[in-house]
């Protein structure tokens, strides 16, 4: 028989387990938690942009919804672009610029006028599986498709000011993960990818001294840290152990990933910040781990708006909450 004192335990940890459960947004700093209520930061003479990524799903998955919202949300703030996490097109990418998945998944979910404008997209594991090179050849059809290559990068002048600008790598962590060479699905398409190569193009450009360049800002598909299912990941560690050793010499100021289908924000020793945005379709489970300052299972997406001096973070949900703000200071 139990105790009436074991029974009272076993109900509060029950209430307990269950509130945490019903938790979405978890977060270090409670503060960094805006009001209920909370309208859209417009950070006046910024570069403004959205980050999203996991989306591609022919509209299921609240993929439908988190569009809409991202239409109001690059509407309100004038959007200048829109940033792709990778895993663009499930379950296993393109098979060509051809493929139909192109009107389903994208053409026909992102309509809104302030999504017409460009977009810069990363591969992701799942766009390994069929042909990766379709979707750099889908560059010479859409306007707005701007994947010219599988790594490429970009530099944006901050309010059309050239003397304060961002610099943005977009590079490709599929061939830097061990496991992958031997894996019958992102094998065939992994394997001729010349690593080498690829690093060295991110240190000549992260190794700028120009001082025009504000923010270094590098988008991949795979994180280095996440409070997800992926946290002791051989994907997740084969990303630390390989860029953040150069991205740490370069003081890269954010590492921006997908791949986990949440919205999380870490900062690792050294003061360089981690975004996760893979949250634009499916949404999974997300906790806290030591460097986390948010980890939240949300259907959603960041917004970025960025000035010469302050970077601020803001995470909206499929319905328009507000649910993170954070401002990065140089």
């Amino acid at each position: 028989m139990q105790s009436l004192l074991q029974k009272s335990i076993l109900f509060v940890s029950f209430v307990l387990c269950h509130h945490l459960l019903k938790a979405q947004v978890l977060v270090k700093d409670s503060a960094a938690l805006p009001a209920a209520d909370a309208k859209l930061i417009k950070k006046e003479k910024a570069l403004h942009f959205i980050a999203m990524g996991d989306w591609g799903r022919n509209g299921a998955d609240h993929q439908l919804q988190v569009a809409k919202q991202m239409s109001i949300t690059a509407n309100e703030i004038m959007s200048q672009f829109t940033i792709a996490t990778g895993d663009n097109f499930y379950p296993k990418g393109v098979i060509s610029e051809f493929d139909p998945l192109w009107k389903y998944s994208f053409e026909d979910i992102y309509t809104d006028f302030r999504l017409q404008w460009d977009w810069y997209p990363v591969l992701g594991n799942h766009d390994y599986i069929s042909s990766p090179d379709a979707q750099v050849r889908y560059s010479g059809i859409s306007r707005r498709w701007k994947m010219t290559a599988r790594y490429y990068s970009k530099t944006f002048a901050i309010n059309g000011d050239t003397t304060n600008q961002v610099l943005l790598l977009f590079i490709d962590t599929n061939p830097f993960i061990p496991e992958f060479y031997k894996n019958a699905e992102y094998g065939p398409n992994v394997k001729g990818q010349d690593t080498t190569n690829q690093k060295r193009w991110m240190e000549k450009l992260l190794s700028t001294t120009s001082p025009n360049i504000k923010w270094k800002i590098v988008v991949g598909h795979h994180p280095m840290y996440t409070g997800g299912s992926r946290t002791e990941g051989y994907d997740t560690k084969a990303i630390r152990n390989t860029l953040k050793p150069m991205f740490d010499k370069y003081k890269v100021d954010v590492y921006l990933a997908g791949h986990e289908h949440s919205l999380q924000h870490m900062q690792s020793a050294g003061n360089m910040h981690h975004i996760i945005s893979g949250a634009a379709s499916e949404k999974t489970p997300a906790r806290l781990i030591e460097n986390s300052l948010l980890s939240a299972s949300e259907y959603g997406f960041f917004v970025f708006s960025v000035t010469g001096n302050e970077l601020l973070l803001q995470a909206v949900n499929d319905t328009g909450k507000i649910i993170y703000t954070y401002t990065i200071k140089k």
